[in-house]
């Protein structure tokens, strides 16, 4: 079969795609296989170095939004690791020296600022990703106008909280999309509206398309979470505004109609997991009272009676089940 098709599904895949867009098939798996062999060979052989060069050039044929390419990466540190572990074990006194403390105890400006650094370094990749969608003119512009008309209504603070967790949001789609190698445009900000990602070709595979649409909701409560926790950090009210309207927003993503995200996650889920996610929003509104949930567990009820269900799947039945309980709490002091 030709490398232009997908092996397992034989969808046409774009030059540049390293998955397929229909079922999300690598589609390097065979190099990747051979490559995955000769980095464990040469591990047992004592080779570090073969080893780190097989999983390196493994990298460059997995997505980098990719569960494997994490993992490929967490190999690599490892081998890397690896010299510093073994003189720890061996008891060398280079290590002793390396961990006994040089100077009085770091203050707790200090340990925070270092806490804050690692973090930065984890989320490089993702905060790499979020800058880079700020290079199109298009996005940027429109998202500037955006702020400006929230600017004169509610202020420059939750202005800004509003566009930058709605960005965060459109941006998680993206990465989809990117992983799952389908054309799209640039996130287009929309005041009164929010924001869109207009795909330019059709997504006919309904587990690939939940996984598009719920994307966005799980990027959103991401952002949503780490407001919330500068608010506990600094108890600066406006952080737990941002926090609570950026849950409230991406759940009202999830009312599972017209082309919001949550109909989207919906393609895929059979009848039976319909009704369980109908559970879930009814244990929601037990326990939150967010007003909200009323709107995703109607339709879901009349989404769920319908006769023609999706070929269902685990994961979009997890996502969404995991994103109605956790936006529905974090957007609890809304609506």
């Amino acid at each position: 079969m030709s490398e232009s098709l997908c092996a397992r599904c034989g969808t046409e895949l774009p030059e540049s795609a390293l998955a397929c867009p229909a079922c999300a098939t690598l589609r390097y798996g065979a190099e990747l296989k051979q490559l995955a062999a000769e980095a464990d060979a040469a591990s047992r052989a004592g080779d570090p170095s073969a080893a780190r060069d097989r999983w390196s050039r493994a990298l460059t044929l997995l997505p980098e939004d990719s569960q494997q390419y994490a993992v490929v990466q967490q190999k690599i540190a490892a081998i890397e690791d690896r010299p510093a572990r073994d003189l720890r074990r061996a008891g060398d006194p280079r290590s002793a020296d390396e961990a006994r403390p040089t100077g009085p105890e770091p203050s707790w400006l200090r340990r925070t600022l270092g806490g804050a650094a690692t973090a930065v370094l984890v989320l490089g990749g993702k905060l790499k990703f979020l800058l880079l969608g700020l290079t199109k003119a298009s996005t940027f512009i429109s998202m500037f106008a955006f702020f400006g008309v929230y600017w004169t209504i509610y202020g420059w603070p939750l202005a800004l909280g509003l566009a930058l967790s709605i960005y965060i949001h459109e941006m998680g789609h993206v990465s989809v999309l990117r992983r799952l190698g389908i054309a799209a445009g640039a996130p287009m900000f929309i005041p009164g509206v929010g924001a869109v990602v207009l795909l330019k070709q059709h997504v006919v595979d309904p587990i690939a398309d939940a996984r598009i649409g719920l994307a966005g909701p799980v990027w959103g409560l991401g952002a949503g979470l780490a407001a919330a926790a500068v608010y506990a950090v600094t108890r600066a009210p406006i952080w737990l505004a941002i926090a609570e309207l950026t849950g409230f927003i991406n759940l009202f993503n999830l009312i599972p109609f017209w082309q919001l995200d949550g109909s989207r996650g919906f393609h895929a889920l059979s009848s039976s997991q319909r009704w369980l996610v109908v559970g879930a929003v009814a244990v929601a509104l037990l326990l939150t009272e967010q007003r909200m949930l009323f709107l995703v567990g109607g339709v879901g009820v009349w989404r769920a009676m319908q006769r023609e269900g999706g070929p269902g799947d685990t994961r979009a039945l997890a996502t969404f089940v995991v994103l109605v309980l956790a936006l529905s709490a974090l957007a609890r002091g809304v609506g």
